[in-house]
């Protein structure tokens, strides 16, 4: 019998586990993750308003509730006071590493410490009740927002920024979350990209959702889109379809409302300016198209306004304890999922997901890419199952002083997080730190 742990428990691992039982009818797979909660960002990532791509839940719970899968949450891997790689590998006759990109990319301009600059994931983490998440007061005093990047994330932030009651009332935020995002006093948000309107990377389903948001009115600078001498007529779809939606917004008249979204582009930021000790403005670049797919600067500068800045300019994965790493790319060394140390591929270490090719693609791409690791490591199966290893590696777990949360532990919190809906006048409301987790989690 061949014993695999996946590390982590969002798409690319539950897709990893689904393809190890699916190919291999002897396979036992745990699968472990350092929250008690499974399914990765389609838990903490995926904006609350977004029920769709969140029942995508469902598909991965059948995964983990195969006769064959375990799920081990509260099970850190690597770093201080995690189970060392080396032990975990001992355990196992295979460990796969699913462990994303945790980390967001930085601007690297002045003024990005200050007090009011945070990343979109920061924000997203908040809003999505993440139990390492603080309510940094990411909403006090702000009265304009803005968010540099034109991705879905860039479009999720700002989305949710401007949200009322009455949308978001429904969906899963936590109350403190929904108390905050409200009340508060934005009358306008600006995102913003560097390159034109062809060139951002918004879905057009994501993008059509700004125009659709009840009291908001969203305005693009027709400006901005002579400005991209991209002939929208030769572009792929999605853009296309994105820079048709942006010209049908900017030849509409002015619209009242209560908060405006402005879609800016060829607008780089050079500064974060102070004001009071925290963020005042955006000192921004005018660029125009160089002529090559890029753009160039052109001496031109504008400050536009903020007390709060998210930047969403992309994800960086996160080294693990004990596991090789490329700081260039952000990845573990691998070929085609086989984890590569000293120049050569590492006997049952496996990688899979976004710590595998970079924070590429959509949550589908997982499956392909999961499925090449799996047929990886069950060719290498016959080797690997020469090592002698526990026959349950939990007693094992539990000796080195860790208690998972096991399935049923996960089941309890969801009956309490249904419990505080309902005594909130909601439906299904998370919750957002670690003892009440654990403390639903341990009353099973």
């Amino acid at each position: 019998m061949l014993r695999v742990a996946v590390v982590g428990s969002g798409p690319s691992g539950c897709y990893t586990a689904q393809s190890l039982v699916q190919l291999d009818s002897e396979v036992h797979v745990d699968v472990l993750d350092r929250l008690p909660c499974p399914f990765g960002l389609v838990r903490y990532g995926v904006a609350p308003d977004h029920e769709k791509i969140k029942s995508l839940q469902g598909s991965l719970r059948g995964v983990l509730e195969h006769e064959r899968v375990r799920f081990l949450g509260g099970v850190r891997v690597g770093g201080p006071g995690g189970l060392p790689v080396e032990r975990l590998r001992e355990l196992y006759h295979a460990v796969v590493y699913c462990v994303g990109a945790a980390a967001d990319r930085r601007l690297g301009i002045p003024g990005e410490e200050l007090p009011g600059s945070w990343s979109a994931t920061e924000f997203v983490s908040w809003y999505s009740a993440h139990p390492d998440a603080a309510d940094a007061g990411f909403l006090r005093g702000v009265r304009s927002a803005v968010v540099v990047g034109v991705g879905n994330v860039a479009v999720d932030v700002t989305r949710m920024l401007v949200r009322g009651a009455a949308e978001l009332r429904p969906t899963d935020i936590p109350q403190a979350a929904l108390d905050t995002l409200t009340a508060s006093g934005i009358g306008e948000v600006q995102m913003v990209g560097r390159r034109g309107p062809a060139q951002a990377r918004f879905t057009t389903k994501e993008l059509r959702e700004l125009g659709a948001l009840p009291g908001a009115a969203v305005v693009v600078d027709p400006g901005d889109l002579a400005l991209d001498p991209v002939d929208a007529a030769a572009l792929p779809a999605v853009p296309r379809r994105n820079v048709e939606v942006l010209r049908g917004w900017a030849a509409r008249p002015p619209a009242a409302a209560g908060r405006h979204i402005r879609l800016r582009f060829f607008l780089r930021p050079v500064e974060l300016l102070a004001d009071g000790g925290r963020v005042g403005a955006v000192r921004f670049e005018r660029t125009a198209p160089d002529g090559r797919g890029g753009v160039t600067g052109t001496g031109r500068y504008e400050d536009v306004p903020a007390q709060l800045v998210l930047r969403s300019v992309g994800y960086r994965g996160v080294p693990v304890e004990g596991l090789p790493f490329d700081p260039a790319t952000g990845t573990v060394p691998h070929v085609a999922g086989r984890v590569v140390r000293d120049g050569a591929p590492s006997a049952g270490e496996y990688v899979a997901g976004w710590i595998k090719r970079g924070p590429t693609g959509v949550i589908g791409t997982n499956r392909p890419c999961a499925k090449e690791t799996a047929l990886c490591l069950l060719a290498d199966a016959p080797a690997l199952t020469l090592a002698d290893v526990p026959a349950d590696p939990l007693a094992a777990l539990r000796g080195a002083g860790i208690e998972p949360v096991p399935w049923h532990g996960w089941l309890s919190i969801e009956r309490a997080e249904a419990a505080l809906g309902a005594r909130l006048g909601r439906g299904v409301v998370k919750l957002a730190d670690w003892k009440a987790l654990l403390g639903a989690a341990r009353s099973a």
